[in-house]
């Protein structure tokens, strides 16, 4: 005879002390990552706006072209 299934979270098992502090250290971590990820993303977002900004104030000149290099033959 098969026992039925047991519901997820009914019985959950009490984590160690070292599993609770690596859970901490892995929450830490991540809140660190994603707080840094998103001050990378603002500051993109106000350079992208920047530069936008300044093309858009530019459109009239032409853009400099680079005199292409010559090297010298020996």
């Amino acid at each position: 005879m098969r026992h039925p299934e047991m519901p997820q979270g009914i019985f959950k098992p009490k984590p160690t002390a070292i599993e609770t502090k690596q859970d901490a250290t892995t929450r830490a971590a991540r809140q660190i990552i994603d707080g840094e990820a998103a001050v990378r993303e603002q500051k993109t977002e106000r350079l992208r706006l920047a530069r936008l900004a300044v093309e858009a104030m530019n459109t009239n000149t032409p853009p400099v072209q680079k005199r292409p290099v010559r090297r010298k033959r020996v």
